[in-house]
């Protein structure tokens, strides 16, 4: 039988990918080229939009438990990003265009997978896993109401960081070193002293905003959260933010600075760096001129200013079950952030938990149970809770997974004890078959 996968980022590539590995005919339908959204630069699938990293690796973080998870499923999109990864301390960073063709070949190299370059603008009939991102064109969004029987999505706003190239960067005053010399020196650090500190958020919270239209602070992503809008919240929130100083010390005064601004490593060839945390929506001559502000990058060349984004998401809950499913149409099925989870990693779940649920639907085979002590259970029981009176787009974290049975007080002892509860469950389901 044939599956039809709509839109071919993280989730959907994940998606066609699954199914096609357990012998299901695929046909992924991408807009791109044809049609580009505000947020595309490329024609390669898969691209990461937001120049941040996929985050932590650590299995005491819960995204790091959740990569490894997908990792141990054999998930295309940890393979690509493990065979793109650059250097960023604890993190899963990658570069963005390496990563993006590597998935893009993996795809359009499958036997058993045929990628169509169309606009899809209405449901179409299952079997169908929908995964058109949080930028899904007005068409197919007016078709989704319409097939939901609902006029209006959810929306939330979202925002990028500046990239800063590297020559530009004056070394003389900036040093490199990871937070409490966690693993290498993968992040170039930028001090201020708490006259420039003060100076620059006094700067920051009085700089212009780009228009986006029906943009209001309460919309804001708490883990995207405009730089500008963090400032607005007092004069110390970025010290307990992106710019906290806390596991760094100037190598010019041997100690802690009064606040960091952290850049990462963008691209393999470390000629193109992130500003970390520093997501905005300011207009491009005042992020140049506030940005610079900053001792290290009063030469810095931007060569991509932070653009702001709306992101649209469906009221899960009410209509979709814990694999991502349409309650009334199980061979209908969302995937990616339009579901409301947030994030790259989280969106690559949410395809493999979709695509293989569809693919036992179709087969005629049990649906395998990822419970809630899994990471990619966890997500798929948040989305579909129908408890939830608020619902709001949520990055994996350990409060949404199963507690323990027996009270570990430390936390990062507690963490590990999930996750490994947690992997032993994926391993089960592994040797089980799924």
């Amino acid at each position: 039988m044939e599956v039809k996968v709509v839109g071919a980022g993280l989730a959907g590539c994940e998606a066609a990918w699954q199914l096609a590995n357990r012998g299901l005919k695929v046909t992924l339908c991408e807009m791109k080229p044809r049609k580009m959204s505000p947020a595309h630069h490329s024609p390669d699938f898969a691209e990461l939009v937001c120049s941040n990293s996929l985050r932590g690796d650590r299995l005491e973080n819960a995204v790091g438990l959740l990569k490894e998870e997908l990792r141990r499923c054999g998930s295309l999109i940890l393979a690509c990003a493990e065979a793109t990864r650059v250097e960023a301390g604890g993190c899963l960073a990658v570069d963005r265009q390496g990563f993006s063709r590597m998935v893009t070949e993996k795809i359009r190299s499958h036997p058993g997978i045929t990628v169509v370059e169309e606009e899809v603008t209405r449901v179409p009939q299952g079997p169908v896993i929908i995964a058109t991102g949080p930028l899904t064109s007005d068409a197919l969004s007016q078709d989704i109401a319409r097939h939901f029987g609902q006029a209006e999505y959810l929306h939330f706003f979202d925002a990028a960081a500046p990239l800063v190239s590297a020559e530009s960067i004056d070394m003389d005053l900036a040093w490199w070193q990871s937070r409490y010399d966690r693993g290498t020196a993968d992040y170039i650090n930028c001090a201020m002293d708490k006259e420039r500190y003060e100076a620059f958020v006094r700067e920051l919270t009085q700089a212009q905003e780009a228009e986006v239209h029906g943009f209001e602070d309460k919309n804001v992503f708490e883990g995207c959260m405009p730089v500008e809008v963090m400032a607005r919240r007092g004069m110390d929130t970025l010290r307990y933010g992106p710019l906290k100083p806390v596991g760094l010390t100037d190598p010019r005064t041997g100690r802690e600075p009064y606040a960091v601004v952290q850049l990462r490593q963008d691209n393999a060839a470390k000629s193109v760096y992130n500003m970390v945390g520093f997501q905005t929506h300011l207009k491009f001559g005042e992020q140049k001129r506030v940005f610079s502000m900053i001792p290290a990058l009063r030469n810095a060349e931007f060569v991509r200013y932070g653009v702001m984004h709306r992101n649209t998401f469906l009221q899960s809950p009410k209509l979709l079950d814990r694999y991502y499913a349409d309650r009334r149409d199980p061979l209908v099925a969302f995937a990616g952030q339009m579901t409301g989870v947030e994030g790259y990693v989280e969106s690559t779940a949410s395809g493999y938990l979709a695509a293989v649920a569809m693919a036992a639907k179709v087969r005629g085979l049990p649906v395998p149970d990822f419970p809630k002590t899994t990471a990619i259970g966890a997500l798929g029981w948040y989305i579909s809770d129908e408890s939830i009176e608020h619902f709001q787009p949520m990055n994996i974290n350990f409060s949404i997974i199963a507690p323990l049975e027996k009270r570990i007080r430390k936390k990062a002892e507690k963490n590990m004890a999930i996750a490994q509860r947690s992997l032993q469950v994926i391993d089960g389901l592994l040797a089980n078959g799924i």
